[in-house]
């Protein structure tokens, strides 16, 4: 007893729970996330998506002309390619972390920016540098966080962050709206104090840089991707073309070519947005138990029938179901494109494939919205031929994920 006694009072140390390690590992991953999803929603939500709602204040109000405001959008576009292919070369020059915080902040002052409507040129710089932040936070948000996650985890840990794109077109339905009864000016103002707290929360939560983050342009410059990463770099652009029919005309072809009205074609919008919440949770959790190849290819079949499914029918269920898995897909096909790069490249390529995948991306969305608005203006309003091209470009991307394996086993 005496023995026992005095082991007891010579061992003072703290004795640790069980779990308690797991516990912390868990609340520092869900950290992480929540600053991507900030990240996300600051850069891709908000800034893009936030101005589709504030385009006719800007006319009414004789801010813009109706023309430039499509200009003004194709500056978002615009900028969101430059900061695809500016973002390992900022990462490299000032550290990624850095290089995303920055972007908050410079798509915070963006907003407070255009709260004033000084010129056109003005205008048009700031809706550039609002795509330029999304497009570099767009490849360095989740490239600084996943590799500090387990790889189990890794499918739904993307989901959250890109559910920060949801949000955002969430928002662009109700909360603008909102904003837009107390003034177009405070609209701006109430979109920047949201965009400036998201990034002030955030700010803090980010993880420090892994060394896979930091890897030399000249060693990835010499790396070759494999046929099927350069397949997936072109499935990636395609599943932007599918996405497009929904993204632009969705609202303008209930409202107007089914004649139902602007406010019937705002439900339909709520309701992509309602998706592109969930839609991320959905497939980042699909891909961390099927894989992520499978995934990717029951999401390209999924979404290829939502695309088309306008086609057969038009009626109100149709166009819910339409509207609610694409939308949901907008994001969600991002985790899963990320998790394959994850599982096809080593640690030190998966910065510049994923980067490479983001301006294919955006390529093919830029050049899709300007297409399919020539062929509709060709056509004279067709928006089914729209829906159409869109869902043959999923096939497309589905049938080149299916072939790879068999011409790839052939070479």
């Amino acid at each position: 007893m005496t023995e026992l006694n005095a082991n007891r009072k010579h061992d003072t140390r703290p004795q640790r729970r069980p779990g308690a390690a797991s516990q912390a590992a868990s609340r520092q991953t869900w950290r992480y996330a929540v600053a991507g999803l900030s990240a996300s929603l600051v850069g891709l939500g908000l800034a893009r998506f936030a101005y589709t709602p504030l385009i006719p204040a800007l006319i009414a109000a004789k801010w813009f002309g109706a023309s430039d405001v499509v200009y003004l959008g194709a500056a978002n576009l615009a900028g969101y390619l430059a900061g695809a292919l500016a973002a390992r070369a900022v990462a490299a020059r000032i550290g990624a972390v850095r290089a995303v915080r920055a972007m908050m902040l410079l798509a915070t002052l963006s907003f407070f920016a255009s709260s004033t409507p000084v010129s056109f040129t003005w205008f048009f710089a700031w809706r550039f540098l609002s795509g330029l932040t999304g497009g570099i936070i767009m490849v360095l948000a989740a490239s600084v966080i996943l590799p500090h996650i387990s790889a189990a985890r890794r499918g739904i840990v993307g989901g959250v962050i890109f559910a920060g794109v949801g949000l955002g077109v969430a928002a662009s339905g109700t909360l603008v709206p909102l904003l837009l009864q107390q003034g177009l000016q405070q609209s701006w103002y109430g979109l920047g104090v949201l965009s400036g707290t998201l990034t002030l929360v955030s700010w803090w939560n980010w993880p420090a840089e892994v060394k896979a983050d930091t890897v030399p342009l000249y060693r990835a410059k010499h790396a070759h991707a494999s046929p099927v990463v350069r397949g997936l770099l072109v499935q990636y652009g395609l599943n932007a073309v599918a996405l497009v029919p929904h993204m632009v005309f969705i609202v303008d072809f209930v409202a107007r070519g089914l004649g139902q009205g602007i406010a019937a074609g705002s439900h339909y919008w709520v309701l992509y947005g309602l998706g592109a919440i969930v839609g991320p949770l959905v497939t980042g959790h699909l891909g961390d138990r099927a894989g992520f190849g499978p995934a990717l290819r029951a999401a390209f079949l999924i979404e290829a029938a939502a695309v088309l499914l306008p086609t057969v029918s038009t009626a109100p269920l149709s166009l819910i179901v339409s509207s609610v898995v694409v939308g949901g897909f907008t994001p969600g096909i991002v985790p899963l494109v990320l998790g394959r790069i994850h599982e096809l490249v080593s640690a030190e390529q998966q910065r510049t494939t994923w980067s490479h995948a983001t301006t294919s991306f955006a390529l093919f969305q830029a050049a899709a919205a300007y297409g399919f608005s020539w062929i509709y203006a060709q056509t004279g309003g067709d928006y089914l031929i729209l829906f159409a091209l869109g869902g043959s470009a999923v096939v497309l991307a589905l049938t080149i994920d299916l072939a790879l394996p068999l011409t790839t086993r052939k070479a």
